[in-house]
């Protein structure tokens, strides 16, 4: 019986060390990656202003229509477009490039042309050649200014937020081309 009793105890006191022991070491990995990842940074606002081209029509096409409604020649309610339109320094499309709208966007809204946007605006020139910048919003392109969020990016603008003001400065209604002026407040490090 007194064994009975020393061997519980015994197993009682070694789980219990066994217990302590995973805790605590589990306590002291993660400190220890905790601190082998803290950086201190210092966050800063960079206002970036440039020039959004889509071209629906003609011999080059930037975007195409990839999906839509059964049976419906326009771009309607479900049509959705691919595209890598050419970001410029100025409205013109001749204008210096300095990077891509790649992503897509589709209309997501019965009673209004709402888009729904998936796009990274990819630099190319300057001090953010390589960088980038990812929007996932609402885009009601029949208003004035559009806000849409900046839900993250890439380079210098790793774990970028913010948002992107889009204002259509010229469209073609025969063909659906467009350009549109982008006012970019993003937040990073």
């Amino acid at each position: 019986m007194i064994s009975s009793v020393c061997f519980c105890v015994f197993t009682a006191y070694f789980l219990v060390f066994l217990s302590c022991f995973f805790i605590a070491s589990n306590g002291v990995f993660y400190e220890e990656l905790a601190e082998g990842i803290a950086i201190k940074r210092t966050e800063k606002t960079s206002h970036l202003n440039f020039y959004f081209h889509d071209i629906i029509g003609g011999k080059n096409p930037t975007a195409v229509k990839i999906a839509g409604p059964p049976n419906s020649t326009g771009y309607g309610f479900g049509s959705t477009t691919m595209m890598d339109d050419a970001l410029t320094e100025g409205p013109e499309r001749n204008s210096k490039l300095v990077g891509r709208a790649q992503g897509l966007y589709a209309i997501a809204a019965q009673q209004e042309v709402s888009l729904l946007m998936v796009v990274n605006f990819a630099f190319m020139e300057g001090k953010y050649n390589g960088s980038s910048i990812s929007i996932l919003g609402r885009n009601p392109v029949f208003n004035d200014v559009r806000e849409m969020p900046i839900v993250g990016g890439s380079g210098l603008f790793r774990l970028a937020h913010g948002y992107a003001l889009a204002h259509t400065i010229w469209f073609d209604a025969k063909t659906g081309d467009a350009t549109v002026e982008y006012n970019v407040y993003v937040t990073h490090y």
